[in-house]
């Protein structure tokens, strides 16, 4: 027996399955299941019926009674056309009707064991395994497994072993190649639901067979971080776990019965005849990663109970839409050892609109029926009443939460006395979408306050009697509600949150901190290492191109004056931002390379976005864009821009820019289907679809923002989204470095460690440093906090006044400070409401004091002044740029498997910094071009100098000035350049030299040259 072949794995993995995994062998060569299987039909009549008649004997006899003889026939009749119709994941679920009578062809496990029928029903359930299958009679191939639920297949393999010479990829290709995808038994929906490529070190999947197009998702469990498999715990197959475990009876049937769903959705695509909708249909079986965070967090809610806070780290491309909903849905029907109900609603924070209708279609298909989810898209009353009801899943964001004792009030006041969230022995399960946007905060205060309400009220009212507070009302009443305001922090015994994530912030790991494998959070690990080596999504950093500007400022004003280094250097840099000079430069370079690089990409479909440095720079760069494509006659290259709000140019006083008026009137909702349309190639945002915005038809991006941490991280992964001919992706960077990128994206790249936290002494320290400021008395504290705790029936019309005359006598205290003093004390003061907003979380203090001085330094920031000179330096006139040059400096992979991460830092004192010294803008300027200077000389510098002064005696020019605008002008000044150029030629040969070889650096002269000019000209005295 030769021990190296396919047929080894073939016996290893039968045998796993009869001995252990509740399968019986059916080989329909030999025995007495020979030649039962019916090609025609693609499953086996004997169990189906099997089943039928075992499990529904009164309904079978219905129909024998009227068909006699012929019933088997007529049965698997209708069967086989409703498989056609329907498909074989609903009829699995629902059953199938036969002359009016409904007939079921499996039984899914129930949520409890309270219904002894409906087990013993599963009970029945028969799952084969079946060896070298000949499906077909037109040809003899035969299939290596394939897995039976009561007669219909379900699954099928092909395996391969590596000894033999042949791998996974053998068995993808066989699949591509030779199996047929019109074969009734291969057909999409019809009948199979998913087929494995298997070898001993690897899995994939499928669950739509389409020739060459075949696309095989990964089923490995990823190796420490990594693609692929570990070694076996028992030194046998890598692969061991998908017969052992995914395969075992009682885990098929769930994942059939609660994971497989048909995911539909409407697309537009390009065609030669426009744009045409097509409605596209995704079998969906869970990958890896997912069926094992689903299951894991699942199995420890149930063993555990509420009250714990789990993170689940799971990169871009992870499926994440789709494990919250598998999520959502057996968290709502969870019970314990005992079958009592683990929790009574699972409210599911997020904002974005395609998790709502995902979740609700998913669902749906397993619940078959309406009510399970209600989506909060109206206001805060429709919340209150789908929490009072007990609606198993409620989809809302966060916002609506701190409203909802409001508006109960409201309700009750209206004569709604039913509508009440009664939260008396009642747990929740809130799932989190994006950890860090909703981990912490005043809102997610008010979302625990709001479902822990019975507990809060009970712990005031006895922390109030134990303090002896009970007969006196007006002092035990603010008391209580800062022991309630104490009691929405930190964890609650009836919730368990859920977050979902792929970039955890130091507070979220801390936060959500049930223990993973590793002993810390977070809870369940897919890294984006493991995404990207898996393919699900691109390596953004694979090619990464650096530019840098180097440039010569000088100043032109009389005045040499002394300015604040940071703030002046902050306005220098702003003026070379919006210079034309600058924008142009930049705006060709991006401009000709997305003609030439980028937009043949992805089947000529592919997509750049520009990220900007705000919104009046996302104007000028829309202008700018528009005017050169203009200018050169380009096609092929169209705009869009994206900012909010209206924009204010200085250039147009009175003038207010829209994107909407920018864009030619595309409304805001409407820009995204715009962009993904064939029209428009290059987004220019500020701000906006940086974070969120899924377009996989999106290519490249040009960054002229400085970006740093998780933002950077967020920016960039826009980029990673994989879709059918999408191989590579560009980054071109104007502003940030190769080792800023690294370091942003390193602690995300795998599991990243946290630093200890911080001491829980420090708030008490930093509490006794605000007494020692004098800036801060008990007495007005406690008497802020007496008006802003009262009940909501006690509130009068003066407390907003009361409140504000307690805050302003800090302020007037604080205004007496020195400037030194005072950014000292608001530093303190900041670092205090930070720490404690995170801390008390995390810590149980309990303590009234803090939560007092919390909630009064809240409202008494918001009230000091700010730093006198706080605005921006306006240096526009003061200087000027002389020389700039453009240059590509970089390009390459930034590898992100190289070198260690920092752990992830947690809050720490808030310093004032270093001190911003006073400095002569001369000395400033000096600074700025020796860091970003040219290498031109004095005698290049009186080069350019002397073709100018000639330029500005030239009538042609000044007559082409006074009657044309810049851009006019321009065509009039490239033409009268060469001869400039040529009659200086004698007075610097190297500098011409430079200009008649170098095409770039001729444009940038030219360029800036005209704009002097053109000023000069404009500004002249009438002669």
């Amino acid at each position: 027996m030769k021990k190296h072949t396919e047929a080894r794995l073939e016996d290893a993995i039968v045998d796993s399955l009869t001995r252990e995994g509740g399968f019986e062998l059916v080989d329909y060569r030999h025995g007495p299941a020979a030649g039962r299987y019916d090609k025609a039909l693609a499953l086996d009549p004997a169990l189906v019926l099997g089943f039928i008649q075992t499990t529904q004997p009164k309904v079978w006899h219905s129909l024998q009674a009227i068909h006699q003889g012929d019933t088997p026939k007529v049965v698997l009749d209708h069967l086989a056309k409703e498989l056609d119709t329907k498909g074989m994941l609903k009829v699995l679920r629902q059953g199938f009707k036969c002359y009016g009578k409904k007939l079921r062809v499996a039984v899914f496990a129930p949520s409890n064991a309270m219904n002894p029928d409906t087990l013993a029903l599963y009970g029945h359930n028969q799952l084969t395994v079946t060896r070298q299958l000949y499906y077909s009679d037109a040809h003899s191939k035969s299939l290596d497994l394939v897995l039976f639920l009561n007669g219909l297949p379900i699954a099928t393999a092909e395996l391969k072993n590596p000894l033999s010479g042949q791998t996974v990829e053998d068995a993808k290709r066989q699949y591509k190649r030779d199996r047929d995808a019109r074969e009734l038994l291969f057909e999409f929906k019809k009948r199979a639901l998913v087929h494995f490529a298997v070898d001993q070190d690897q899995v994939f999947m499928a669950t739509r067979l389409s020739g060459d197009k075949t696309f095989f998702l990964p089923f490995n469990l990823g190796d420490h971080g990594h693609a692929g498999n570990p070694p076996a715990a028992d030194g046998g197959y890598r692969t061991a776990y998908l017969w052992r475990e995914v395969w075992q009876r009682d885990s098929l049937l769930d994942i059939v019965g609660r994971f497989m769903h048909l995911q539909e959705e409407d697309k537009r695509i390009l065609t030669d005849e426009g744009i045409k909708k097509i409605h596209k249909e995704t079998m969906i079986f869970p990958r890896y990663h997912q069926l094992d965070a689903v299951r894991k967090l699942v199995a420890h809610a149930q063993a555990h109970g509420p009250g714990r806070n789990y993170l689940v780290q799971h990169s871009a491309g992870s499926g994440k839409s789709n494990s919250i909903a598998w999520l959502a849905h057996r968290l709502s029907s969870l019970h314990d050892a005992a079958d009592k109900k683990v929790f009574d609603s699972v409210i599911v924070v997020t904002d974005r609109q395609v998790l709502d209708a995902q979740l609700q279609d998913t669902i749906y298909q397993f619940e078959h029926k309406q009510g399970v989810v209600q989506k909060i898209d109206e206001d805060t009353r429709q919340l209150a009443q789908a929490l009072a009801g007990g609606t198993p899943i409620v989809i809302t964001t966060l916002q609506k939460f701190p409203f909802i004792t409001e508006t109960l009030d409201k309700l009750r006041k209206e004569n709604h006395p039913g509508i009440a969230i009664d939260t008396q022995d009642k747990q929740f399960a809130v799932i989190v979408d994006e950890a860090h946007s909703s981990q912490s905060g005043e809102n997610a205060m008010e979302l625990k306050g709001v479902l822990n309400a019975h507990r809060i009220e009970e712990e005031a009212a006895q922390y109030v009697a134990e303090h002896g507070l009970d007969a006196d009302e007006d002092e035990a009443d603010p008391l209580a509600g800062v022991v309630r305001e104490m009691r929405k922090r930190g964890k609650q015994s009836n919730l368990s949150f859920f977050a979902f994530t792929a970039t955890p912030k130091f507070k979220t790991k801390k936060v959500f901190d049930e223990p993973g494998p590793n002993g810390q959070s977070p809870f369940h690990l897919y890294t984006m290492r493991q995404a990207i080596e898996e393919k699900f999504i691109l390596d953004v950093l694979k090619h990464y191109i650096t530019y840098e500007a180097y440039f010569r400022l000088v100043q032109v004003g009389d005045d040499d004056p002394h300015v604040e280094r940071k703030k002046a250097a902050r306005a220098l840099a702003r003026t070379l931002t919006f210079h034309e000079v600058n924008l142009r430069s930049k705006t060709e370079v991006m401009v000709e390379h997305f003609r030439t690089h980028v937009r043949h990409k992805i089947g000529g479909r592919a997509k750049a976005m520009v990220v900007t440095d705000g919104r009046l720079h996302a104007v000028r760069y829309k202008q700018t864009f528009d005017a050169y494509i203009a200018e050169k006659g380009y096609t092929d290259v169209k705009t869009l821009v994206a900012f909010s709000g209206t924009v204010e140019d200085p250039r147009f006083p009175g003038k207010s820019l829209t994107e909407v008026g920018m864009n030619g009137g595309i409304k805001e909702k409407e820009l995204p289907e715009k962009f993904e349309s064939a029209e428009y190639q290059v987004l220019l945002v500020a701000e906006k679809y940086q974070t969120g915005f899924d377009q996989p038809l999106l290519h490249t991006m040009y960054v002229d923002k400085k970006l740093t941490g998780l933002q950077a991280v967020q920016t960039l992964s826009r980029l990673n989204r994989s879709c059918a001919g999408k191989e590579d992706t560009f980054i071109l960077d104007f502003r940030n470095t190769p080792e800023e990128i690294f370091a942003a994206f390193k602690p995300y790249y795998e599991d990243t460690p946290t630093d200890p936290l911080t001491d829980a002494q420090h708030l008490y320290r930093l509490h006794h440093q605000i007494e020692e400021t004098g800036l801060i008395f008990e007495e007005e504290v406690n008497a802020f906090c007496a008006v802003y705790f009262k009940s909501v029936r006690k509130h009068s019309m003066s407390d907003h006044a009361a409140m504000n005359g307690v805050l302003d006598q800090a302020v007037d205290r604080f205004k007496e400070l020195d400037e030194e003093d005072r950014e000292e004390t608001k530093a303190l003061l900041v670092n205090f409401r930070n720490l404690y907003a995170f801390m008390s979380q995390v810590i149980p203090y309990q303590d009234s004091d803090l939560e007092k001085l919390y909630t009064y330094l809240r409202f008494l920031l918001t009230k000091l002044p700010r730093r006198e000179g706080g605005g921006t330096v306006q240096l526009d006139e003061e200087v000027e740029l002389q020389y700039y040059r453009l240059q590509k400096i970089g390009e390459g992979r930034i590898d992100l498997n190289a070198g260690q991460a920092q752990p992830l830092k947690g809050p720490s004192d808030v310093g004032t910094g270093q001190e911003d010294t006073p400095i002569r803008l001369s000395e400033l300027i000096d600074l700025l071009n020796e860091r970003f200077g040219t290498d031109f000389t004095q005698a290049d510098q009186l080069f350019f100098d002397q073709i100018q002064e000639e330029a500005v005696q030239s009538d042609v020019l000044q007559q082409a000035v006074d009657n044309n605008s810049i851009e006019d002008f321009r065509y009039v000044f490239e033409k009268a350049f060469e001869s400039l150029v040529i009659d200086r030629m004698e007075g610097n040969e190297e500098i011409f030299g430079k200009l008649m070889a170098d095409g770039e650096f001729r444009k940038l002269a030219q360029e800036d040259l005209m704009h002097k000019v053109y000023r000069s000209l404009k500004n002249r005295k009438p002669r």
